[in-house]
């Protein structure tokens, strides 16, 4: 599938909020081929349009990963950081990470004090990201610094692309490389489709630290309907129950009906009408959501202007928000189907 090979490069590219160059420059390349305009607004967004007719279909998925910045290099050339997005502590600890400094690229490790120097009081409890720090093999602050590392140097997790059995896959980023790629894949196959729409494909920016870049997108296309595209997490592994999380992997894409509750996005009436319909008539399974937790870029988008009929559609993921995040790729191909339906049937809804 198309859709994997674009899965694999974009997991692997690194770009944290507010540094996602690295992901839009090979999103952009991808893009061009397929569409009539394309270009990056002021806020950093990806935009790209197919078709010049009929109502406008905002598909967002947003670019960015949760990370690292250094905050502070101290006299022995350990690096001391901020968290960027929503990461657990547990997970920061241990792992190799890639500092992204101004002479290329540099492979760190999490490190804090050792468990066989804590006291019995200390071994039970979590310990802070602000008691941890990267260790880059510098001897000096100045070794540091000449390494290319400096105030804001921004941090990624090192996670590899692997398969999983027969039909996962693991990597770092799939929030939202996987909602990244099947947006490519969806405009590749309707590349050369007479549209009775028009179509916006849109790689945001800054969604994991407050769902910046899709209001700004969104207000400048002002489209008649929209799409977020994201990941959701799953309640069928050990430690959540499936009345939490009612989403398995392998089931089909995932339909939100309300997500944190209702303080995020309930889902306009005519978007979830027209998904309903549109994956019985294409017989494409489906799940359906409601959250009580996080929230997604539809939720920007749907109070943009006057307000603008959205939807998101979620791909399952186990331990999003860890590098090694778990996807199942029947889910992609189905989202992709379920996307590529609705843009062909819009025409009847909007």
């Amino acid at each position: 599938m198309r859709v994997v090979e674009y899965l694999k490069k974009l997991a692997e590219e690194k770009g944290i909020s507010g540094r996602e160059h690295r992901v839009r420059e090979l999103m952009k390349k991808e893009l061009e081929p397929m569409v009539d305009e394309i270009y990056v607004d002021k806020f950093g967004n990806l935009i790209a349009r197919k078709g010049d007719k009929g109502p406008k279909i905002m598909l967002a998925a947003h670019m960015d990963e949760i990370g690292l910045m250094v905050k502070y290099i101290d006299e022995k050339g350990f690096l001391k950081f901020t968290k960027i997005g929503g990461i657990n502590d547990q997970m920061i600890l241990n792992q190799k990470v890639i500092v992204h400094g101004n002479k290329g690229d540099i492979i760190g490790v999490l490190g804090s004090k050792p468990p066989h120097k804590m006291k019995e009081s200390e071994r039970n409890k979590l310990i802070k990201y602000e008691d941890m720090f990267i260790d880059i093999g510098a001897e000096s602050r100045e070794e540091a610094i000449e390494m290319g590392v400096e105030i804001g140097t921004w941090v990624t997790f090192k996670s590899e692309f692997n398969e999983l059995g027969k039909n996962r896959f693991t990597c770092k980023a799939f929030d939202d490389r996987v909602g990244c790629a099947v947006l490519l894949e969806v405009m590749r196959r309707i590349k050369d489709e007479d549209l009775n729409c028009q179509v916006y494909a849109v790689g945001t920016v800054q969604e994991e630290v407050g769902l910046k870049g899709a209001r700004t997108s969104a207000f400048g296309i002002n489209p008649d309907v929209a799409l977020a595209l994201d990941v959701t997490i799953c309640g069928d592994h050990p430690g959540i129950k499936m009345e939490d999380a009612p989403v398995e992997l392998g089931k089909g894409p995932v339909v939100g009906i309300v997500d944190a509750a209702g303080r995020g996005l309930i889902t306009h009436p005519k978007v979830l009408d027209m998904i309903r319909d549109i994956s019985k008539k294409y017989d494409i399974p489906v799940q359906y959501e409601v959250g009580e937790g996080g929230t997604t870029d539809a939720t920007a988008i749907h109070l943009t202007r006057d307000g603008i009929p959205t939807g998101v559609i979620s791909i399952p993921a186990r331990y999003i928000h860890t590098p090694v995040e778990v996807i199942d790729k029947r889910d992609v191909e189905k989202t992709v189907e379920l996307v590529v339906s609705c843009i062909k049937d819009l025409d009847k809804y909007f």
